[in-house]
């Protein structure tokens, strides 16, 4: 999971500099800095959220809503990246990021029926796209 989202943050910092920082920003934006330590604690929680659910319920993996739910959040996770930072297409990111945020509380809701903990060490993800999509549609919004 660390590994994934490192690859997120190498195509994020190529844009920084040149596109990102010309960008007129919302209000409460956090310095850069912040995003790489926050991002792997929250992959970190994400993979340990997954696994329990894997090693408690191993039939719930595989065509079930949970796994389901599961994988479409993490997929729409790593489109994100690319398209706002390397493709510049912050509409459709914002459309992502929502997307996001529906199948990360639908998730939450599916792993809080077999294993309370693996639901919970979710939610400050999900607290934290939150803050991504008012930064995103601020980033629509000022662009």
């Amino acid at each position: 999971m660390l590994i994934l989202g490192s690859a997120g943050g190498f195509l994020t910092s190529l844009s920084l500099k040149d596109w990102f920082e010309g960008l007129e920003h919302p209000p409460g934006r956090p310095p850069n800095w912040v995003f790489g330590p926050v991002w792997s604690t929250l992959y970190f929680m994400i993979g340990i959220s997954f696994a329990i659910i894997w090693h408690r319920h191993p039939n719930q993996i595989g065509k079930t809503r949970p796994t389901l739910f599961f994988i479409i959040q993490l997929i729409l996770n790593f489109v994100w990246t690319p398209l706002f930072f390397s493709f510049h297409q912050i509409r459709a990111a914002l459309v992502v990021i929502i997307l996001m945020w529906i199948f990360i509380t639908l998730t939450i809701r599916e792993f809080k029926k077999l294993s309370k903990f693996a639901a919970y060490l979710l939610i400050p993800y999900l607290l934290w796209v939150t803050f991504a999509t008012y930064l995103n549609s601020g980033y629509v919004w000022l662009n």
